[in-house]
């Protein structure tokens, strides 16, 4: 009760004709956040009743995306210390690096994102959009651990501008933000972003001539599988399933551990935030295009003979399929339409990731496509609705 008088006092000071009038939309930005606003329907028009707001909704997200965080900086520490041949840092050490080099990561996209949200409130006089409470945090989570902080800033911010403002922010925006973020990182600084020296942090090391190292190869799973020569035994025998399954390999801070991911599935789907169909279809669109590569498998291309079950478990595949395909405001709204929309993620995801050797991960891509087209996907599953209520009445009057 003393914080919610001490916000209560605080608001005499934005209302109208005060001093800080024109921060309104600010301050109740930051109260909503604390508690659920007073007034939460319009007194007239159709609305909908629910005992959670967006920010609850955006908090769960978060809390579903901690386990993946904290594993992924462990394992950032981790593969840090191996590549230098350091097999016994210890837990705490191996975390306390992790965390040291990604918190400077989600600090600048918070800032960045967050701030230039704050210049549109400001000039829209509108209370801010909540929907980089989780963009935020995804950013940090699908870049390599040592993009330079610029990046990620200049990343964010147009990603804010270019992603969502100018389509009328938050539940307005085609393609997702976090995602549009990585693009814009990809194309723009494709060395920062894919390689073989990314994946690890502070690469220089001693060399065995007492020199200094120009870098330390960190290449991940699914570059080793995109790169085998002859066949995949090679890879086989590097990277093991349940290695990969658990997230002891190189690769993006949150993308690594499939079964923290799952943890995170499980408190979306438990808390009734992300859609089942939709994460469900991505899996097996995935699993069907790994099969027909399978089935069609050749020796100038052996990545096609990869086991469909293991696209599922390396790269950021399933990483997309929980947190990015299942975005409530970019995927499509209708029922049969969530089917269609996360199949053809998952289907194009494994095309592009085996037969575009310039591109070894197809995730990204193929879930801003689809953005695009979900809504062309649900015009023609109500388009067909339609017709064929008009069909019955027809027979009816008939």
């Amino acid at each position: 009760m003393g914080l919610k008088n001490y916000v209560a006092k605080l608001r005499t000071n934005f209302e109208k004709g005060a001093k800080f009038e024109k921060w309104m939309p600010v301050f109740e930005s930051f109260e909503t956040f604390l508690y659920v606003a007073g007034e939460t329907a319009p007194k007239k028009g159709a609305h909908i009743r629910d005992s959670i707001d967006l920010k609850r909704t955006m908090s769960v997200v978060v809390i579903a995306l901690v386990p993946a965080l904290l594993f992924g900086m462990w394992n950032a520490g981790y593969q840090h210390y191996f590549a230098q041949g350091i097999v016994d840092a210890g837990v705490w050490l191996e975390f306390s690096h992790g965390l040291f080099k990604t918190l400077p990561l989600i600090i600048v996209a918070y800032v960045a994102g967050l701030g230039t949200e704050f210049v549109f409130v400001y000039v829209k006089q509108k209370e801010i959009e909540e929907g980089f409470l989780v963009s935020g945090l995804l950013i940090p989570m699908i870049v390599p651990i040592d993009v330079p902080l610029w990046m990620v800033a200049v990343a964010s911010i147009l990603a804010v501008v270019f992603g969502k403002e100018v389509f009328g922010g938050t539940g307005m925006n085609i393609f997702n933000p976090a995602l549009l973020t990585r693009a814009i990182l990809f194309f723009a600084y494709p060395t920062k972003m894919s390689g073989t020296t990314v994946w690890t942090s502070d690469y220089a090391k001693i060399a065995a001539d007492g020199q200094l190292a120009d870098g330390i190869t960190g290449a991940t799973p699914l570059g080793d599988a995109a790169a085998a020569v002859g066949n995949l035994d090679f890879y086989h025998a590097k990277w093991s399933a349940l290695d990969s399954f658990i997230g002891i390999v190189p690769g993006s801070i949150g993308e690594t551990s499939v079964l923290m991911i799952l943890i995170g599935a499980i408190i979306l789907l438990w808390t009734g935030v992300a859609n089942w169909k939709i994460m469900l279809s991505v899996f097996i669109g995935g699993a069907a295009m790994g099969l027909l590569l399978n089935t069609f498998a050749t020796t100038t291309n052996p990545y096609m003979a990869l086991p469909w079950w293991e696209h599922l478990i390396i790269g950021g595949f399933a990483f997309g399929a929980v947190f990015m395909a299942t975005d409530p405001v970019t995927a499509s709204q209708t029922e049969k339409g969530k089917w269609i929309y996360g199949f053809l993620i998952g289907f194009i995801a494994i095309l592009v990731r085996v037969l575009n050797p310039a591109y070894p991960e197809g995730v990204m891509l193929s879930i801003l496509l689809m953005n695009a087209f979900a809504p062309l996907i649900d015009h023609y599953i109500v388009k067909g609705h339609i017709r064929r209520r008009l069909n019955r009445v027809k027979v009816k009057q008939a």
